[in-house]
């Protein structure tokens, strides 16, 4: 039997995908430590291992800041400094103390490749979104807002990334933080075909598709399609967007279903018309499986989950992040731009989506891909490998 510690953020998208990997290594009989934040702890414990609280070692933003984690470099650098070195101060000595075979920790969670550096421990890198190196880059495009905040915030940056160093992390600069490393084994939850430029990352890349957990599915209509809209769970509170996507879908011509997440009040999107329901959070994956279309913010995990089950995609992204994965479904055909947010553009989009079989096709070409890569238990593979127990 392994112990293996596992590290993630505080993100369902980075999160999620690892629950079955990690039910996959304790069905095997390996013992898994995960150190994760309080809204993941029922999922974790549910998947058969020990959660250990990270709650209070990052600091709340403020509101206006919310939007900017996923743009500003020099936030989202001071995130991973606080809570690296405040994950430093309480638990490095647990960990020591634990005696690990290994650590596996998601891209941005940078401390746990700290520790399993430190304790000269087998370390696994898990990557939710593309992996990302110099070639891949080309499809993050960034715009004069997001490369003015990151010009204006390098002082911070460099501050932080001493700080780093100071306490003793193995960082050189920020693409430490922010770029995989070819030397490291990385698992990715994407395939080859929707990973750009796949060739040219290395042997030590696993890409193994995402994570599904087995869900019923809900009943379709029969009578019509189905539309689910969703904007993920961060970068969600969008009122006026809503509401224009139940004017687009008043006339009842679809069975449209809306998430809105959880900062927003049901009440406000009364009356509804026939045939559309707003929630504050849904099933996913059992919406998915009987969806024709998915308008999201395209979160990596949200396109996943939509490829997976070959539903086409209206990318909307809200980040420059989801704004890579958004041109990757593009260019793939998988989905059309949403480029207004209009409900007479939405309705526009939607239907071109929905009238053109290439899409479906086309989404259905790459999850054939996602389950064919491997999944959950490819990923336990490659963990095991690595820390040398099969």
């Amino acid at each position: 039997m392994s112990k293996i510690a596992f590290f993630s953020i505080a993100a369902y998208g980075h999160t999620n995908p690892t629950i079955e990997v990690v039910r996959e290594l304790t069905e095997r009989g390996h013992q898994v430590t995960y150190y994760s934040f309080d809204p993941f702890r029922e999922r974790i414990e549910a998947a058969g291992a020990e959660f250990v609280s990270c709650e209070g070692f990052i600091s709340m933003l403020d509101k206006k800041d919310e939007k900017k984690v996923g743009k500003d470099l020099s936030l989202l650098v001071r995130m991973v400094t606080e809570i690296s070195l405040a994950m430093d101060r309480v638990y490095f000595q647990q960990i020591k103390a634990s005696n690990f075979d290994g650590i596996v920790a998601d891209s941005m969670a940078y401390w746990g490749k700290f520790f399993a550096k430190r304790l000269n421990l087998p370390f696994i890198c898990s990557t939710t979104t593309f992996a990302f190196n110099k070639y891949s880059a080309r499809i993050m495009k960034q715009d004069l807002g997001s490369l003015l905040r990151s010009l204006f915030g390098w002082p911070s940056i460099l501050r932080d990334i001493k700080a780093l160093q100071q306490a003793g992390f193995p960082i050189k600069n920020v693409l430490d933080i922010i770029q995989n490393d070819n030397e490291t084994n990385t698992i990715v939850y994407t395939s080859e075909l929707f990973q750009p430029y796949a060739e040219t990352f290395s042997e030590r890349y696993a890409f193994v598709g995402p994570s599904i957990a087995p869900t019923p599915a809900n009943p379709a209509d029969p009578e019509r399609k189905t539309v689910y809209i969703s904007m993920g769970t961060v970068n969600n509170k969008l009122a006026a967007f809503y509401h224009n996507c139940i004017k687009a879908f008043g006339d009842g011509k679809y069975r449209v279903i809306l998430s809105i997440g959880e900062r927003l009040n049901l009440a406000d999107f009364n009356p509804l018309p026939e045939y559309i329901s707003v929630h504050q959070r849904v099933n996913q994956i059992a919406t998915l499986q009987s969806a024709d279309a998915f308008l999201t913010h395209c979160g990596m995990n949200s396109v996943n989950e939509s490829l997976y089950f070959g539903v086409p995609l209206v990318t909307y992204p809200q980040t420059g992040e989801q704004g890579g994965v958004a041109r990757r479904v593009n260019e793939l055909e998988a989905g059309l731009p949403l480029t207004d947010d209009a409900p007479e553009k939405i309705r526009m989009t939607v239907d071109a989506l929905l009238a053109d079989p290439k899409y479906r096709q086309n989404a259905m070409k790459i999850g054939r891909s996602f389950r064919e890569a491997g999944g959950a238990a490819r990923a336990a593979d490659r963990i095991l490998q690595v820390i040398g127990t099969r």
